[in-house]
């Protein structure tokens, strides 16, 4: 019977609506309920291509869900009860993820197995077969009329086959790129659930037999976010792969779950959260020199908390350069086609999904327009929302496989990075990590925007010289020049040498350093780290700016690089515009970098005290507050910034007085600042003296009750308050003719009495 098309209800677009979006526009179906079956879903996503000749898309998993240390329970009982809730690590202790409810097996087999015409083409040619013609349904079985090849979309198993004396069919759960999935019951270990699914459709016993040799090396494959395969057989001439059940919903399914219920994709936070799931799971198989190759939202399912990668159907070893190799429009990456997969091309998928997951992402599997690209952030608001996401997401997909992430591993310790961001733009609070890629910052006194105050690269501790550089003491410039000049020329050392030299002052020598870094490691990021700093160095921020942005891209999940940036472009925009950019529009990109950073980890004091001096530039007196309190007491730099507080919240802006309000909490800052009388003093002169003008020009009179730096805030009480500060800063005074001044300034606000 032949099935119509979804067709796409968008204005103006006359396309049909394949895996869940449609094939002219690119947009995602209107919401509708998901389906059924978790299973079934999986194993029905978009076409996929298969490089070597067959085209297949390895879709469906299963598997049981948790225990012990290995995240499993173990086989079911022959009910297939669940006595225990599976519970993971889902969200990584940052977002909460929403479980997916346990699907009992018997749920998802399929009443009436039938593959959609609209799903059917030939295994050899790809070209479409089983199609209704002159009012006559489709064929399911047949033969291709272009290449002759024989075509068969009718199930092989019925319900109650015998496979292998061992696995009793139950029914079809979905239907794949190699054939129908089969959900079954293993009659020898304790009737337990499982899955099969067709390995190689081939009447060549011979081929049929080294081909499960060959496949047998997955079934030592055990991850407690892979499913597990437990044995590969043959029945009738065709071979199959017998995998665990996971009943729940693919990534697929999830995120049509939440397009029909909240009408967007899935938040971004738990997308990225899913995505550092997956990602140990691909560095374990990269770890055995496997490839899974073919990762997309259809071959990850979730089950209450936990996350599995299902289907390994299209796992190779790396070095494998003749099997078949499959992957999938809109994910594949570009070069596959022309030099296989890699580890490379394995965290594409994974970027890519994360993009499909995140935004609805118009033309991404269209040749012409995404399919191998992004679209930029002016098309898609969360990306220009998240710049962090959008950095991480173009060095992931980046044409040339050298500039992607080395493992899952860099990419999962930088997506984490990313995530922490993304908590902090939408108001969260994620808690301080330690980088392992920069040392903390060294913050002086917060007054003005410096290099100096930068964190600097950790030493790589692979390094030969990692150890004397460890242990090296030279406290004078000289010296300390002299002994890496004459230590052996690692990297470690010319990275050292060329900060030396930067400190020092000798700005050519440190260039000449940096320039002879060897050409193996000149795309080291630190080399782009260092000439950044020097051109700081030299007061040329905006030749800074152009190392920084790179470098953003290439450690999004990093706050050193942006918190550079944001001092780059502070120290550009007080140098005047060249860019078109007003000197507002300046500032307000400083400040979103310097507010990442603060928000993200307030222990990087630097950016909160820079996000207070933009504010103040802005005239928002509120916003530079809100900045400084953000420092924690605990944080070395906490002093200072109670100074800057007061005086901040004192201070005169262009047209914007303080308010009465402000000097109160300017005060509650000065009760903050400790151990230092003449800086105490100084702060509360200056507070005193904008609240005499305040209660000058209003002409507010006294409020017994209310109180000012410890005096009441009425003329006389300032006045009073003034001298007392004047005759402390007089103790401190330096010189005779100061002290003389600051007496004479006492008596000057000294109020007036009738004695």
């Amino acid at each position: 019977m032949s099935v119509a098309p979804e067709r796409c209800t968008r204005e103006g677009c006359d396309g049909e609506i394949e895996d869940g979006y449609c094939n002219v526009c690119g947009m995602a179906a209107p919401a509708s309920a998901p389906s059924a079956a978790g299973l079934a879903a999986a194993s029905t996503g978009g076409r996929s291509s298969a490089v070597g000749g067959t085209v297949g898309s390895g879709t469906v998993g299963s598997g049981t869900v948790g225990s012990g240390a290995t995240g499993r329970t173990g086989s079911r009982g022959t009910r297939g009860s669940r006595s225990t809730s599976i519970r993971g690590n889902l969200g990584a202790g940052l977002v909460e993820v929403p479980p997916v409810p346990y699907r009992d097996p018997s749920s998802v087999v399929l009443a009436n197995p039938e593959v959609p015409e609209g799903k059917r083409f030939c295994a050899v040619c790809d070209r479409p077969v089983g199609r209704s013609r002159d009012g006559r349904p489709g064929r399911s079985e047949g033969f291709c009329a272009s290449c002759g090849n024989s075509f068969s979309f009718a199930p092989k198993l019925a319900g109650g086959d015998l496979i292998a004396g061992q696995y009793r069919v139950v029914g079809c759960v979905a239907h794949g790129g190699l054939g129908w999935i089969y959900l079954a019951r293993d009659q020898n270990v304790s009737d337990r659930w499982v899955v099969l699914k067709g390995l190689l459709d081939s009447g060549d016993q011979s081929a049929m037999a080294a081909a499960i040799a060959e496949r047998r090396f997955l079934a030592e494959v055990e991850h407690p976010n892979i499913v597990r395969i437990y044995n590969f057989v043959e029945h009738d001439g065709a071979g199959y792969i017998v995998m665990e059940y996971v009943g729940g919903e693919s990534l697929k399914e999830v995120r049509a779950s939440r397009r029909a219920q909240t009408g967007e994709a899935i938040p971004v936070a738990e997308a990225i959260a899913y995505m550092l799931e997956i990602l140990p799971a691909l560095g374990y198989l990269h770890a055995r020199g496997l490839l899974y190759c073919d990762f997309k939202p259809e071959n990850a399912i979730q089950s209450e908390e936990q996350l599995r990668l299902i289907d390994l159907g299209g796992v190779r070893r790396a070095e494998d350069q003749d099997s078949d190799l499959y992957g999938t429009v809109g994910y594949q990456a570009p070069e596959v086609a022309a030099v296989g997969a890699s580890v490379a091309s394995d965290l594409y998928t994974v970027a890519r999904t994360l993009a499909v997951l995140s935004f609805d992402f118009p033309g991404f599997r269209d040749e012409q327009r995404y399919a191998v690209s992004l679209p930029p952030a002016t098309e898609i608001p969360l990306l220009a929302r998240y710049e962090c996401v959008h950095d991480l997401l173009l060095k992931a997909t980046a044409t040339d496989p050298q500039r992607r992430f080395g493992s899952a591993a860099e990419m999962a310790e930088q997506l984490l990075g990313v995530l922490r961001q993304v908590i902090a733009i939408d108001g969260g609070r994620p808690p301080s990590v330690p980088s392992r890629l920069f040392t903390g910052e060294g913050l002086t006194d917060g007054s003005a925007a410096s290099w100096r105050d930068l964190p600097v690269p950790a030493v790589d501790t692979a390094d030969p010289a990692a150890g004397a550089l460890a242990n090296l003491t030279a406290t004078d410039p000289e010296q300390l020049k002299h002994a890496l000049q004459a230590a052996p020329q690692t990297v470690e050392v010319t990275f050292r040498l060329a900060r030396t030299l930067i400190d020092e002052g000798d700005y050519p020598a440190a260039q000449q350093v940096l320039a002879g870094v060897p050409a193996e490691e000149s795309d080291d990021w630190r080399v782009q780290w260092w000439l950044a700093v020097l051109a700081l160095a030299q007061d040329s921020p905006r030749s800074a700016q152009e190392q920084l942005k790179a470098l953003t891209l290439d450690l999004p999940g990093e706050l050193a690089p942006r918190l550079a940036l944001a001092v780059a472009g502070e120290l550009a925009a007080r140098q005047g515009g060249q860019d078109g950019q007003d000197g507002d529009e300046r500032l307000r990109a400083v400040a979103r970098d310097y507010e990442i950073v603060a928000t993200t980890d307030p222990s990087y004091a630097s950016a909160s005290f820079g996000l207070a001096r933009v504010r103040l530039a802005l005239g928002d007196r509120t916003g530079a507050g809100a900045a400084l309190r953000r420092i924690p007491a605990a944080s070395s730099a906490y002093a200072a910034a109670q100074i800057a507080l007061c005086r901040a919240m004192c201070g005169e802006l262009p047209g914007q007085p303080p308010a009465v309000d402000d000097l109160r909490a300017g005060a509650v800052a000065l009760s903050g600042v400790r151990g230092d009388p003449q800086a105490r003093a100084s702060l509360r002169r200056d507070l005193l003296i904008a609240a005499l003008a305040v209660l000058e020009r209003d002409g507010t009179r006294a409020d017994p009750s209310s109180q000012l730096a410890g005096v009441p805030l009425s003329l006389q009480g300032v006045r009073t308050g003034l001298e007392e500060s004047f005759r402390e800063l007089a103790k401190h005074a330096p010189s005779h003719e100061a002290r003389i001044s600051l007496v004479d300034q006492a008596n000057r606000y000294r109020p007036r009495t009738l004695t």
